[in-house]
């Protein structure tokens, strides 16, 4: 059971912090409900203490498990991806693995996005899921490691920069070089 003021991760929202327990009568039952604020968005959320658990809601990654993370975002930038399927696929992929509770998962669909967005223009959907993956994760991982999320995002953003190519720039849409 979590304590008020303690600070808690809710799956596709993120870092949140414990604001009160309220107890709550709903359908003529008695239950104690979390009130959580999360950090990034000004969204409260109302999480049942016995349902807490079911819904993914838990305790920020250990300092190992984020620089565990942090470490293998930035050493894995080279890693190939898997693109054959097409962007709605990918999309209703990815958008499952949003919603787990493990922020390794997460870290992956954020990896991911960024290599295939080196070479290619991203959905719009795809784009919203990258800006959300990087969230959640910079915003706990900076959290943990008591670091700047512009930092973090900073240094995420120029290992995974678009590869300039040989010949001088091109053209994102055509692929012509650009003069």
């Amino acid at each position: 059971m979590y304590k008020v003021d303690d600070l808690v991760v809710y799956p596709a929202q993120g870092v949140g912090k414990i604001n009160r327990i309220d107890t709550k009568t709903i359908g003529g039952v008695s239950c104690d409900i979390y009130i959580v604020g999360i950090q990034s968005n000004n969204i409260t959320l109302m999480v049942p203490v016995k349902n807490a658990g079911n819904v993914g809601l838990r305790q920020l990654v250990d300092r190992e498990k984020a620089v565990d993370i942090l470490e293998s975002l930035k050493n894995d930038a080279g890693k190939n991806v898997y693109v054959g399927q097409n962007w709605n696929r990918r999309f209703r992929k990815y958008s499952d693995k949003m919603k787990s509770p493990d922020l390794g998962v997460v870290a992956e669909v954020l990896r991911e996005l960024l290599v295939i967005g080196r070479d290619k223009e991203l959905s719009y959907g795809e784009r919203r899921l990258q800006e959300q993956a990087m969230s959640l994760v910079v915003g706990e991982i900076s959290e943990v490691l008591g670091m700047s999320q512009d930092d973090i995002k900073d240094s995420l953003m120029k290992i995974y920069a678009p590869i300039a190519s040989d010949n001088g720039p091109q053209d994102s849409k055509t692929g012509a070089k650009a003069h």
